[in-house]
């Protein structure tokens, strides 16, 4: 599917206010033409109407990120799939969607011996129907509530609780950590944990997993006009899976990468330091291609 060209908001307004100066010239009265967007250059709100946002159209989300950048992030087990099969997980499933132009998304999945990775890719439009409010700034607080909803320090630092592996099924925290049968989701950098009963190794045990602060949840610079991370392990009866978000926002466009990974084995828990460069790779090449 071939992608849809960005249009400038700017260009709208001028072409809007081009055809009122034409109208003008012809006679036609004002009412002539019907309503008009609350920001489309009209005569009379245009000096007081909020700018609308840099991009009015999104492009067709599957086709967005690069082929090698997808096969990067679904690796496989060393063995090699048929074409019919890698075409079909490579080129990802799109998001049904009623209006291509406000939201659009796509999934990939691959499932290997060792577990499945699922990439999602959800891009949406944002409009502001208040003509005293711009869309940037609509988008600014959509955006805003995301990161406040994901715990992310408004300061701009690292969280404090970091994504280091936590307990698998089975195990007890002190402050709260597995809830054992319910698959719950565990809190990240909780207090010590007891023994396994099971005597499973314990994958926390290795220094290397422990990713430290520098991976936990926070802020990303440099990403869009504003971005941040979340890292989540969570231990459930159907296994252990790490989830990787990133959200950035351009303009008034907010993109949001889901990448995970699930474990088949409960006692090797998904590490995050390369989940999270691949979603952060990932985004700054779409930061990239919304740029251009």
């Amino acid at each position: 599917m071939q992608r849809k060209p960005f249009v400038p908001g700017a260009a709208l307004v001028a072409a809007a206010a081009l055809a009122v100066g034409l109208t003008g010239c012809t006679g036609g009265s004002a009412t002539d033409g019907g309503a008009t967007d609350a920001k489309g250059g009209d005569a009379t709100s245009s000096s007081s109407a909020a700018q609308p946002g840099r991009y009015q159209t999104l492009p067709e989300a599957c086709g967005l990120p690069a082929p090698s950048t997808v096969r990067g992030m679904l690796p496989g087990d060393g063995e090699r799939l048929p074409a019919t099969e890698a075409e079909k997980i490579y080129a990802g499933q799109a998001d049904v969607t009623y209006d291509t132009d406000r939201r659009v998304g796509c999934r990939w999945k691959r499932e290997t011996t060792a577990g499945t990775r699922h990439l999602s890719l959800d891009i949406q439009r944002v409009v502001s129907y208040d003509s005293a409010v711009s869309d940037d700034d609509k988008a600014q607080e959509i955006y805003g509530n995301r990161e406040l909803a994901a715990g992310i320090p408004s300061d701009g630092s690292s969280s404090s609780a970091s994504p280091s592996p936590s307990t698998p099924k089975g195990k007890e925290t002190g402050k709260g950590g597995d809830k054992g049968k319910g698959g719950e989701e565990t809190p990240e950098g909780d207090g010590t944990e007891s023994g396994d009963p099971s005597g499973s190794p314990d994958p926390s045990d290795d220094a290397s997993m422990d990713p430290g602060g520098s991976t936990a949840p926070r802020v990303l610079n440099g990403l869009g006009d504003a971005a941040f991370l979340n890292d989540k392990l969570v231990t459930a009866d159907s296994g252990v899976h790490r989830d990787i978000t990133v959200v950035f926002r351009t303009s008034n466009v907010i993109v949001t990468i889901t990448y995970d990974q699930w474990s088949t084995d409960k006692t090797m828990l998904p590490e995050s330091q390369e989940l999270q460069d691949k979603a952060r790779s990932l985004a700054g090449e779409l930061a990239e291609s919304f740029s251009e």
